[in-house]
């Protein structure tokens, strides 16, 4: 008689494979977790780190120039729908005051229509004084329909100003989206860039500070100075002088902003971006620029950069984005980024766009 027994198991079948592949995978997972750690991204070096967040500052400013172009056709366009609605309420004032007078002419000719003419005429006890009353309600007459006519024209008038003032509305609505678009934009590239330099040491954003050669409310090394200003930082000498008074003007308005901080969209007398610099500068010297880089570079004369003088405005970038005060030895006053504040550099430590001299 056969003796019974359990049939022998496979050491890779049954329970034994099944503990054998949950090791297995987690093994695998294991391996896959080390695999991807040894596999992360590397710190970034401070030279990268520059060059990033000088691209993420090149971006904010580009989309602070369009915010600045934006507010200020949004402005005008507010100017615009203030004087419409101004004037609509006008035109209504006036409309109400022809209409309550042609009321008072219907009323009035209600209580006299209310006999045929040749009756009245009969009744009179003046005959003759009929006759020249009833002439005199025929000129009334006149007048009533001209009263009409001038209703109905007031009417077409304020139609009129009212479709003017809900289009102007509507391009209001369109430019203030446009902002709410650009200052998103710019607070994103300014976040991102801020959170790069946090990765730097103290020296190292020291050295990104200063790596431009910027400097900040000083005159340059080694030169006398001059006071552009009761109480205004030095100014270096023995540079050429400002083509005219008003250049003067604008140059010494831009020493006493060195050292003031760079914000977005800010025109003084505190703060200030690049073109809000510029054109607070030209303003003091009573010239009116407008208030984008885009367009300030069409302000005044063309000015090769051989001939640059104390006071012209300088361009950098492909785009116009960027605008400094030349003041002469190759240097500018400019608002350079958020974090840095108002200062003297050299223009060549930008791509160079062009030059304009305001009149």
């Amino acid at each position: 008689m056969a003796a019974h027994r359990k049939p022998r198991q496979h050491p890779l079948t049954g329970p034994a494979a099944r503990t054998a592949a949950t090791l297995a995978l987690a093994g695998a997972a294991t391996a896959t977790a080390f695999e991807g750690s040894g596999h992360a991204e590397p710190r970034l070096t401070p030279a990268q780190v520059k060059a990033k967040v000088d691209a993420l500052y090149h971006d904010a400013e580009v989309a602070t120039e369009a915010y600045n172009g934006a507010k200020e056709k949004a402005d005008d366009t507010q100017k615009s729908v203030a004087a419409l609605q101004d004037e609509a309420a006008r035109k209504t004032d006036r409309l109400n005051s022809a209409r309550n007078a042609l009321g008072s002419m219907a009323t009035a000719q209600y209580r006299t229509g209310g006999v045929a003419p040749a009756l009245q005429l009969m009744l009179s006890s003046d005959p003759q004084r009929y006759l020249d009353d009833a002439a005199f309600q025929e000129r009334a007459g006149d007048r009533t329909a001209n009263a009409v006519a001038g209703v109905r024209k007031q009417l077409a008038e304020l139609k009129r100003l009212h479709t003017a003032a809900d289009g102007r509305l509507g391009e209001l609505r369109e430019r203030q989206a446009e902002l709410r678009r650009q200052k998103e934009t710019i607070r994103s590239k300014i976040d991102s860039a801020q959170a790069l330099l946090a990765q730097l040491t103290a020296e190292q954003r020291a050295a990104y500070d200063g790596e431009d050669g910027d400097r900040a409310g000083a005159s340059a090394p080694g030169r006398a100075s001059r006071s552009s200003g009761p109480g205004a930082p030095a100014a270096p000498a023995g540079l050429l002088p400002a083509p005219s008074g008003r250049a003067a003007a604008a140059v010494a308005f831009a020493y006493t902003a060195l050292g003031k901080p760079y914000v977005w969209g800010a025109t003084g007398p505190s703060s200030f971006d690049c073109s809000g610099l510029t054109q607070a500068a030209w303003g003091a010297a009573g010239v009116a620029l407008p208030r984008t880089t885009y367009t300030q570079i069409n302000s005044g004369a063309r000015v090769a950069r051989s001939a640059l003088a104390p006071g012209d405005l300088v361009f950098f970038y492909s785009g116009i984005s960027h605008v400094g005060l030349y003041i002469g030895g190759g240097q500018m006053i400019h608002a350079p980024h958020p974090g840095a504040p108002v200062r003297i550099a050299p223009i060549d430590q930008m791509p160079f766009a062009g030059a304009t001299r305001p009149a």
